[in-house]
């Protein structure tokens, strides 16, 4: 997306600064705490968003004391496409945790907590496991950790490699979220209701063809069999929050990426419901209250 084109009224576009790290240009927002001491949060959206998902949620974790540095994702938004565009390594899960790991490197940053939405709870938690990060807690939103089950798992991955290597298809698949009723089904499937800023935001970004071209190249590169092995292994304790209307990521993967950790790790499994995939920004006073309940 073009700074100057698409970011005049960005939520909370005051916070915003562009940062060179491992070979990326990077769009983050930083909200300081309350003192230079103040703990960092880390917050790290899912496939397909953006720094806007966190835009209430930020705000509300200052007041509790912390931090906020708020990325968004490689080729996501602002952020720049890696080198090597959709077969890049930094698209897969452990090249975005190290990728990650140089931004926070180079904004001197060490989180005491990450909060991961969908497919971000996923790069928290491979960020931990790879021993890139060293947070006292991870909380999982709605996480994206485990595959697909049925038909869908073997198969994803394989065709979304497929589109993304079509640079026509981002391109077209853009072209129709134009139309605001492609935009209504895409939010209705994820079990949550926006209200007009949210739905608004969200059609600048599925409808520009960069954007994309990132979230489907994320895709394509994701390995999650690898990381659902590697959970017994996490030893940062796990919060998962689930929203039992979510119809993205299937509401009982709670309990079951809850089964699979070490009991160091085994941390809350709160049910929230009403709310769907997109809990943070449906709720987040009520999503941050859970946080540290």
């Amino acid at each position: 997306m073009d700074w100057q084109r698409d970011s005049k009224d960005w939520p909370h576009r005051e916070r915003s600064r562009f940062t060179q790290a491992g070979g990326l240009t990077w769009h983050v927002q930083v909200f300081d705490g309350p003192s230079a001491q103040a703990p960092v949060a880390l917050l790290l959206h899912g496939t397909g968003a953006s720094t806007h998902s966190w835009r209430e949620v930020a705000p509300l974790l200052v007041q509790r004391g912390y931090t906020v540095i708020a990325p968004d994702l490689p080729g996501h938004a602002f952020t720049g496409m890696p080198p090597g565009g959709a077969g890049s390594p930094q698209l897969g899960l452990p090249g975005m945790a190290r990728a990650l790991h140089a931004l926070l490197q180079a904004l001197h940053a060490t989180p005491a907590m990450a909060i991961g939405h969908s497919a971000g709870a996923a790069i928290a938690i491979r960020m931990a496991l790879d021993g890139l990060i060293h947070p006292q807690r991870i909380v999982g939103i709605n996480a994206a950790v485990l595959p697909l089950g049925g038909l869908a798992g073997p198969l994803f991955s394989p065709v979304a490699k497929l589109m993304a290597a079509a640079p026509v298809v981002p391109r077209l698949f853009a072209w129709r979220a134009r139309d605001p009723a492609v935009l209504e089904r895409l939010l209705a499937g994820t079990g949550s209701t926006l209200d007009a800023t949210g739905n608004a935001l969200y059609h600048r970004l599925v409808s520009n063809p960069e954007h994309a071209a990132g979230a489907l190249a994320m895709m394509a590169n994701w390995n999650l069999p690898q990381l659902a092995r590697d959970l017994p292994h996490l030893h940062t304790p796990l919060d998962l929050l689930v929203g039992e209307n979510d119809r993205t990521v299937p509401p009982a993967h709670g309990a079951l990426i809850h089964d699979r950790l070490a009991p160091v790790a085994r941390g809350r499994l709160v049910r929230l419901q009403g709310l769907g995939h997109l809990a943070h920004e449906e709720a987040p006073a009520r999503l941050v209250a859970q946080i540290f309940g």
